[in-house]
């Protein structure tokens, strides 16, 4: 099968031969994706099948998976999908400022584009250090700091619970497993979340967060403590920057999905009827809604990315040697050929990809870490504040404009005003 031939694209130069940047490629972005993406996918497997062509930032072209069994053959097969970005074949035409370059990057030497034996072994580093998390002490901590952050506004029987509560309770719990200072918390939360959504801000943020990276991973060098940046040191094998790029891949990993997943799951209870009746302490009823929203609005909804290492056809498209594919996670969890007659998923069904799949799968201990952060911090909220409900009409709450996560930008709520715990002790 032959390319088909390419128009300019809207920067005004012509793609490279063979990309899939053809007539009807879709930008990834824009307020679609805020507002209707189930819809804008629909359309976009009714034009192209289970591949579509799109654009990144900057006209770069790219494929985005569509289709669930699609979806599983990449993740499934990393020898012809590689993780390996070195694959890519545009890389000479990509500036050195392209807002997503650090999500691409395979200079940035981290355990996230690593391949074979190799990641094999720093996987090894990576999960000996988060399997000494003691997930006592963890929950322990994030009942602590859920604590802290409702007295802030729990008297006040009004609170905005995405910037007050979701986004820093992963941020302020994982900074202490990880070893850095209580304090830089929030500011590395805001530094995550700007590069995430891939804002001209991205490259800004990028680099604050990986000085107070080096300055973490080099303090621990000079003495030790008990903390995954520790752990990780203590590993031995590995050098400065290696440490500093996994120690960052488990932060930015851990931090903002976990922050979505509270986020999403409490919207959810506290807009679907079926939760309603148990707002008051029923912990099943959060495990259902967590595990919904997994499926349904998972916070990774897609993923950069893989690269063919040859010539193939997948889902009736013809993909070239160093193209760029996309991971649709939202699309293929809403495949109509697993949902059919509007299949829901709402009980034990965990055979989503929001955490990925095949030998780059997020480690089982850091799922095990964010599903502890996450389940803890909807449970103390609602026991702490049991009539708490929106204080907007649901129309009116309004998804972040990121292409990659799935999240609101706030979600209001009111309530009785409570006692601050620490008056309760």
């Amino acid at each position: 099968m032959t390319s088909p031939q390419h128009p300019p694209t809207a920067g005004g130069t012509t793609p490279p031969p063979g990309c899939p940047a053809h007539a009807g490629a879709v930008p990834l972005s824009g307020p679609r994706f805020q507002t209707e993406p189930a819809e804008l996918y629909r359309e976009m497997r009714r034009d192209h099948g289970a591949l579509a062509p799109v654009t990144l930032a900057g006209d770069v072209p790219a494929w985005l998976a569509l289709g669930y069994r699609e979806l599983h053959q990449i993740y499934s097969d990393p020898v012809l999908f590689s993780r390996d970005s070195r694959h890519w074949r545009l890389w000479d035409t990509i500036p050195a400022d392209w807002p997503l370059r650090p999500m691409v990057d395979h200079s940035f030497d981290s355990v996230l584009w690593t391949t074979g034996e190799r990641h094999s072994q720093r996987i090894a580093m990576t999960e000996n250090a988060l399997e000494g998390v003691d997930s006592f002490e963890l929950r322990r901590t994030a009942e602590e700091i859920a604590d802290r952050l409702i007295d802030t506004f729990c008297g006040q029987g009004e609170a905005e619970l995405i910037s007050q509560y979701a986004t820093l309770l992963p941020a302020l719990t994982l900074v202490r497993a990880c070893g850095y200072q209580d304090d830089e918390g929030p500011g590395l939360a805001h530094s995550i979340n700007e590069f995430l959504n891939g804002t001209e801000e991205s490259l800004k943020a990028f680099r604050h967060f990986h000085a107070a990276t080096y300055a973490l991973v080099d303090a621990r060098q000079q003495a030790a403590s008990a903390d995954i940046a520790s752990r990780m040191l203590a590993h031995g094998g590995y050098g400065r920057e290696e440490i500093v790029q996994d120690l960052a891949v488990i932060i930015v990993s851990g931090q903002q999905p976990t922050a979505d997943w509270i986020g999403n799951s409490l919207r959810l209870m506290l807009t679907d009827d079926r939760f309603a009746a148990s707002l008051t302490g029923g912990r099943h009823s959060v495990n259902e809604a967590m595990n919904e929203v997994l499926w349904e609005d998972a916070p990774l909804q897609n993923s950069v990315a893989r690269f063919a290492t040859r010539d193939v056809q997948l889902g009736g498209q013809h993909i070239r040697a160093g193209d760029m594919v996309i991971m649709g996670i939202a699309s293929a969890h809403h495949d109509p050929q697993i949902r059919t007659g509007g299949t829901s998923f709402t009980g034990g069904n965990n055979a989503n990809f929001a955490f990925g799949h095949g030998e780059h799968r997020c480690p089982y201990p850091a799922q095990e870490i964010g599903e502890t952060i996450a389940r803890t911090g909807i449970e103390v909220l609602l026991d702490r504040l049991p009539d708490v409900e929106l204080s907007i009409p649901q129309a009116a709450l309004v998804w972040r404009p990121s292409v990659w996560m799935r999240g609101l930008t706030a979600l209001p709520v009111r309530f009785t005003p409570a006692p601050a715990a620490r008056s309760l002790r």
